[in-house]
Formats: structure tokens, C-alpha cells, sequence
């Protein structure tokens, strides 16, 4: 039971989008569409190599999946549901992109430093069998696609209203904004390691531009990309609420949509713990501590997550 406690919230949350009549048909087409994806991109190159680095790959083309299979099956207007999904495949493909450049060029050929952490924190909990617990967070990533991340995709791309609310606006400038500032961020990074390997200093503590303000604006960013699709999607959950409610008329329904309301709000904290604690900020700066001279001293005076102004000792 310990193994599979990482599945617990996705299988809720699955039970969650299937409990709708509004999303039961796309949900289940979009969470075969996930199994499938992820049972040859991730589970069976894992079990063969018992490398996490695959998910990196499986993931993020799981978005672009989840915004094809969106755009597809959706009924509600047909601007906004191309635009939130666009939204999510540029995201996907940003990622997906870029993982298969990685791949290409040998990267997935080792682990990568935030997967070997969770080695770490398994032996913590007495998971032995490594292979297993590999099998299961992986698993649990291709569930988020199914699960809480679909919420307010689903939710967007059903409203058939055909006017769009101010809120909407905001939340898709917030995701452009978001995604901007990850790229630039990421560039930034790629372009110190490309002069740091010309100047033959390796392990150097990268705090240029936006790492200047947080130690992971990427990841900063990358939350900050979901909360503006989950802001646009309020009014469509306000819309189809007023819907969904009218039209079964008992309080069983008025509760169930409370909790798809929740279940989309709740990406925003999943996203975060992930971003932070799971596979992101504090897993990755376990190494960086070890191996980069400095890079205490970066801690100490650089947020982690949130950019701002530097830590005052």
C-alpha cells in the first residue's frame, strides 16, 4: 500500500472527471489516449532501463494529447475551445520538443539528478523495489493528464457561450506571460552553460537574468502557466454550473460541480508540490549543493521559487 499511496489523489481525481456526465466520454478517451502514450513512451522503456528521465518525454506530449483529444471531442464554442486547446499543446510541445532533442542527443542515457533524489527519499521510506515504485510515479504522471490537469481544459472547451469574459482574458495573458518568462528563462540558462563549457569552467552556479531573482524562475514560470489556464477557465465553470445544475435540479449535482470546482483549483497545489517538492526545485538543488562550489551561498541569498528581490542575510 506504501507503493501506491502516489495514486491515490490521481485516481480521485479521475473518479472525479468520470463522475460528470458532461466530461465521462472525453475523459475516458482522453485518459486510454494517456494509457496507451505512456505504457510504450515511458512504462516499458523504464522497466527496461529503470531510468525515470523518460517521463520527461511521455509527459509533456501527454499535454499535447490531452489538447488534441480536447480540441476533438469538445462541444462548446469552437474559439474558445481551439484556444485553450492550443494553449496546452504549446505547452507540450515546448517541453516535448525539447525532450526529444535531449534523448537524441544521449541525455536519457543517465539518470537525471531530481529522479535519482526520489532513490533517496524511496530507501527513506522502505521502498525497496525500486522497479515498482518507478513504475507507479510514473504512472502517476500520465494519471495527472487524465485527472486534475484535464479539469479546466475540459471545462474551457465545453462552454458553448460564444461571448468571452474579461477573466478569460487575463488568464490567457497570464499564460502567454508565463511562457514567455520560462523561455527566456531557459535560454538564459542554456546560454551560461554554453559559455561556461567554451570558458572550461564546469559546475558553475548560474544566477544571470531572471536566476538572478528566484533559483528556478523555469519552474516558477511553469506554475504560473497552468494558474493562467485554470483562470480562464472560471467563467466557463460558472456557465456550465448554472447549466448543469438547472438541469438535473437536485443538490447531489450542485455538490458534485463544487468538487470538479475544486479538483480544478487543486492543479494550481499539485502543480506546486510537484514543481517544489516531488521532482523540481528541492530535488534538483540536492546535487547543485554537492557539486557546485558557491552554490550555498546562492541559496542563502536567492529566493527559490518566488522571483524578488535578493534574500537579506
Amino acid at each position: 500500500m506504501n507503493y501506491l499511496r502516489p495514486l491515490f489523489p490521481y485516481l480521485l481525481g479521475l473518479v472525479l472527471v468520470l463522475s460528470t456526465q458532461k466530461f465521462l466520454n472525453i475523459g475516458l478517451v482522453n485518459a486510454l489516449g494517456q494509457l496507451i502514450l505512456f505504457t510504450f513512451v515511458v512504462c516499458i522503456p523504464i522497466w527496461r532501463t529503470e531510468r525515470m528521465s523518460y517521463v520527461d518525454i511521455g509527459w509533456p506530449w501527454g499535454l499535447v494529447l490531452l489538447g488534441t483529444i480536447s480540441f476533438i471531442y469538445s462541444d462548446g464554442y469552437w474559439l474558445r475551445s481551439a484556444l485553450i486547446s492550443s494553449m496546452v499543446i504549446l505547452v507540450g510541445l515546448r517541453m516535448g520538443l525539447g525532450a526529444l532533442k535531449m534523448w537524441k542527443a544521449g541525455y536519457l542515457e543517465r539518470e537525471f539528478p531530481r529522479y535519482q533524489y526520489q532513490r533517496i527519499l524511496w530507501k527513506e521510506e522502505g521502498k525497496n523495489n525500486t522497479q515498482f515504485a518507478l513504475q507507479v510515479d510514473a504512472i502517476s504522471q500520465g494519471m495527472a493528464n487524465a485527472s486534475f490537469l484535464a479539469l479546466p481544459i475540459f471545462i474551457a472547451a465545453s462552454n458553448t457561450n460564444e461571448s468571452f469574459a474579461l477573466l478569460e482574458f487575463i488568464g490567457i495573458g497570464i499564460w502567454a506571460s508565463a511562457l514567455i518568462f520560462e523561455s527566456v528563462a531557459d535560454f538564459q540558462k542554456l546560454l551560461f552553460l554554453r559559455n561556461m563549457k567554451k570558458a572550461k569552467k564546469y559546475n558553475q552556479v548560474c544566477n544571470i537574468g531572471l536566476w538572478k531573482y528566484c533559483r528556478h524562475p523555469n519552474y516558477f514560470a511553469e506554475w504560473m502557466v497552468w494558474n493562467g489556464i485554470i483562470v480562464m477557465a472560471i467563467p466557463s465553470f460558472y456557465n456550465l454550473g448554472a447549466l448543469e445544475i438547472s438541469f438535473f435540479n437536485n443538490e447531489l449535482s450542485a455538490i458534485l460541480w463544487g468538487f470538479v470546482g475544486f479538483g480544478m483549483l487543486y492543479a494550481s497545489r499539485m502543480m506546486y508540490v510537484t514543481l517544489v517538492y516531488t521532482t523540481g526545485a528541492i530535488p534538483s538543488e540536492h546535487f547543485s549543493a554537492l557539486k557546485r562550489e558557491g552554490y550555498k551561498d546562492y541559496q542563502r541569498n536567492t529566493n527559490r521559487f518566488f522571483p524578488g528581490p535578493k534574500k537579506v542575510n
